[in-house]
């Protein structure tokens, strides 16, 4: 499988449901918890041959004084400005249909608050494609550590049961 240019996704809501019935650390987008109109975004890396969607987070305020880790990487705007988060640790398996890329060309038709947006998911794409190598890279090496059997330790409790999740990939029908 070859790795593409990145881009932005969305993930499927039914399948995000049944991977969070799996694992509940799976980003929730559940109307109980007031995160339904909240849809996962990420972008698509290949992880030992297989999709994975890492998620893109808005930034909070703990994320200022985080550094970068294997299981964590901030996206800055050209001015260094913290704009969002890779949140490596919460990556989903992810085949072609259960994503959707979203379209981020600005139209004139786009109300103030869908360009501000749009804007700001063009910067962060921009800072994804810049950083590609290293973002895929540092996928590769959290999901390397920590899919070896002996690992234990607060890293693999961060992370979601990948391997139990990519069954529930192989299970799912949209």
């Amino acid at each position: 499988m070859k790795q593409q240019r990145l881009n932005l996704y969305t993930v499927n809501l039914k399948y995000i449901r049944n991977l969070h019935s799996q694992d509940d650390h799976v980003f929730s987008i559940s109307p109980q918890t007031g995160k339904s109109n909240r849809p996962f975004v990420g972008i698509v890396i290949i992880c030992d041959n297989k999709q994975y969607c890492v998620p893109l987070s808005s930034p909070k305020p703990k994320h200022q004084t985080m550094k970068n880790d294997v299981d964590f990487h901030k996206i800055l705007d050209t001015n260094g400005k913290l704009i969002g988060v890779l949140d490596f640790n919460n990556m989903i398996p992810v085949r072609p249909d259960v994503i959707d890329e979203i379209k981020i060309n600005i139209s004139h038709h786009d109300s103030p608050s869908v360009k501000h947006y749009k804007n700001l998911v063009i910067e962060q794409l921009t800072f994804c494609r810049k950083n590609q190598d290293i973002i895929i890279a540092k996928a590769n090496k959290l999901y390397r550590i920590v899919s070896k059997k002996n690992v234990s330790g607060h890293l693999k409790q961060r992370c979601l049961k990948w391997h139990k999740l990519e069954k529930v990939l192989e299970n799912f029908h949209p």
